[in-house]
Order: C-alpha cells, then sequence, then structure tokens
C-alpha cells in the first residue's frame, strides 16, 4: 500500500512544490520514468507533457527549467537516502556496522522499499547512476550552491563521515573519503553496467553485491587498516 511521505526540499528548487498536487506528482513520476528511457539529453518539458497528457506550460508552472527539475530527482533522491540510512542505524552503537549499513543503503536499491505512490526508488536510482553527475558538473554549481541545493547530499556526506570518524578518530579524510563512497557507488555501477574496463566489479541481473564488496574493502581498508577484521 502506497504511503504518504513528503520530502523537505529546497524551495529555491521548484516554483510549485510538485508533491503537493496529482500534476506534480505525474510530473515527478513520469520525469523519472522518461529520463531513464530517452536520457536527460533527449528530455524536454514538450515531451514529458504529452506523456503526463498536459501541456507544456502546466510543467513550467512547476519548474523553471529542466536543470532545476534534474537536481530536484537528485536531492528527493538523497534525502530519501538519507530517510532510509537514520531508519536502519537507529539504535546500532557499533560504528563499524553503521558504517556497513550505509554503505549497503548507498549502492543496493534492492533494500530500499519502493512504497512511495509517485517514485519508483529503483528506476530512480538508475537516473542517479546515469545522470547524476550531470546535477552539480555546471557553470551554475557556485551560485547553485550558495543557494543552498546540495545541503542534502552534504548532509547524507557528513553522516557517513561521522561514521568514519567513530571508528578511528585520528584519520584525516572522513569528508573526503564519504563523499568518494558516495560517487564510487554510482560510478563502479555505471562502470559495470557500461565502461567494464574502468572496474573489477559486476553487476548482472541487477545484483549490486560486488560494487558493495568494493566500497567495504575500500572504505575499511583505508579508515584502519587493523581493523578489517575486528570490523
Amino acid at each position: 500500500m502506497a504511503i504518504r511521505i513528503q520530502m523537505q526540499l529546497n524551495e529555491k528548487l521548484f516554483l510549485r512544490d510538485p508533491q503537493d498536487t496529482k500534476l506534480g506528482r505525474n510530473i515527478i513520476r513520469y520525469s523519472i520514468l522518461l529520463i531513464d528511457d530517452i536520457g536527460f539529453e533527449q528530455f524536454t518539458f514538450k515531451k514529458l507533457a504529452e506523456r503526463i497528457e498536459s501541456t507544456e506550460a502546466s510543467v513550467y508552472r512547476y519548474f523553471e527549467n529542466k536543470h532545476l527539475l534534474l537536481v530536484y530527482l537528485l536531492c528527493w533522491y538523497w534525502e530519501w537516502t538519507k530517510f532510509q540510512l537514520d531508519f536502519n542505524t537507529n539504535n546500532i552503537e557499533d560504528p563499524c556496522q553503521k558504517l556497513r549499513i550505509a554503505i549497503a543503503t548507498i549502492v543496493n536499491t534492492a533494500k530500499r522499499n519502493a512504497t512511495i505512490e509517485f517514485v519508483d526508488e529503483d528506476i530512480l536510482h538508475k537516473v542517479v547512476v546515469a545522470e547524476g553527475v550531470k546535477g552539480y558538473h555546471s557553470k551554475s554549481v557556485d551560485q547553485e550552491n550558495k543557494e543552498g541545493f546540495f545541503a542534502t547530499y552534504k548532509s547524507l556526506a557528513a553522516k557517513i563521515g561521522g561514521f568514519i570518524t567513530e571508528i578511528n578518530p585520528g584519520f584525516s579524510y572522513p569528508r573526503a573519503l564519504a563523499s568518494t563512497l558516495l560517487e564510487m557507488a554510482k560510478d563502479h555501477t555505471y562502470f559495470a553496467e557500461h565502461l567494464p574496463r574502468l572496474t573489477d566489479v559486476e553487476v548482472e541481473n541487477g545484483d549490486l553485491s560486488q560494487v558493495e564488496e568494493l566500497l567495504l574493502d575500500f572504505a575499511f581498508r583505508l579508515i584502519k587498516p587493523e581493523v578489517v577484521n575486528a570490523c
């Protein structure tokens, strides 16, 4: 059964919060499906309007342009991931276990429940893997960062960085490692599916266990080599 969860996202991303109306939720639902289907470069508001049987003008009432729509989807995904991470690590005391859970959460969409009716988290994960870097590798990134567009992503990285510091308070690069793990989760999934000579892992039938093992090995060997077995 669908549940009603509303992510609190930066209001500067949209002209009207699409989560508040049926049309807005359809814009989110079908933009995810359409970007996955044809790619972000070919995606337009005109094509989206045709898919939802509405008008291009109606889409522009919610989003100023398709770049902001993409950033909105990324922020929604990061917020959802953080929600899952908070839930899965609640009442967990062992920092090693918390980091293991964090890595499983950012890698393995099979462990997420597609319970929100207007977002298919599995398809959104595919969009993030394929298109996510375009959200912040842009000429406008500095201004958008000042406006707080990437606060959710930074908050997610900070939480993972906190787990790393708990494991080894003397580790010098918790933020760098946290952001690297987040990027590796996307990059090596993408490489395995499209550029296999750039990685040592394989992804078959949506099984991301090798990506997860790669991140676990990478993280624990860097954080504190002597605790690899202990963790």
